[in-house]
């Protein structure tokens, strides 16, 4: 996504009401992510210590963003994951939509949004865990800044991120824009969201999020 210049009068305000319904709209997918439709009682895993550590001394320069391309597989080296990537589209309530609790190896790339490596944030979800065993992203609170993450897409290219945060946001104060909105305006950026903090029973539902963001820093065939 990016602003336009000039914009006046009536055109201001109805970017202003653009950004306020996307926003919303995320909000809800914040919560959406945190629902746990079955009743698995075990607090989501993760290093949780990892929120808050400062980045590594030298990160990598971000890279020029690529043309678009859909995402096939999700490959995380540092945790020992390969996913395949369905494109998922907004449920009843107009949020992004996760994958069906039935198939907790897969990944969620939100289609209307960015291209894993085109310009902007690219939003990702995964479940935690299931009723009776982890999910695909069970430990994704044990990245690191400086750790590695590949969208391998169906041109051919595998985009290489760069993970440069890990961030807890509890769901009662969820800021969709720290967890959707843009770092660096220009870069190629990816998040990868899933559960986090522990399972309320009263609600049904986790209380917080875990949020990885990274950025493009090279390419491979």
């Amino acid at each position: 996504m990016s602003s336009r210049e000039g914009v006046t009068g009536t055109g201001r305000l109805a970017t202003g009401v653009v950004w306020a319904l996307l926003l919303l709209g995320l909000w809800l997918w914040g919560r959406e992510v945190t629902d746990v439709r079955h009743g698995f009682t075990t607090p989501a895993t993760g290093d949780m210590a990892a929120v808050g550590r400062p980045p590594i001394a030298a990160m990598p320069p971000a890279a020029e963003p690529l043309k678009g391309a859909r995402p096939q597989r999700l490959d995380i080296p540092g945790l020992g994951v390969q996913a395949p990537v369905v494109t998922r589209g907004l449920d009843a309530d107009g949020a992004p939509d996760p994958p069906p609790y039935d198939q907790p190896g897969v990944v969620g790339w939100y289609g209307a949004g960015a291209e894993p490596g085109t310009a902007g944030t690219a939003l990702m979800v995964g479940h935690a865990d299931t009723e009776t065993r982890p999910a695909v992203f069970h430990a994704l609170g044990a990245l690191r800044p400086g750790q590695t993450v590949r969208v391998v897409r169906d041109d051919g290219r595998i985009a290489e991120f760069t993970v440069e945060d890990v961030t807890v946001l509890g769901r009662d104060d969820f800021d969709a824009h720290q967890a959707y909105g843009a770092r660096k305006p220009g870069r190629a950026e990816l998040r990868l969201i899933t559960c986090g903090g522990t399972f309320d029973r009263a609600t049904g539902s986790y209380t917080a999020n875990v949020v990885v963001s990274a950025y493009l820093t090279g390419t491979a065939l």
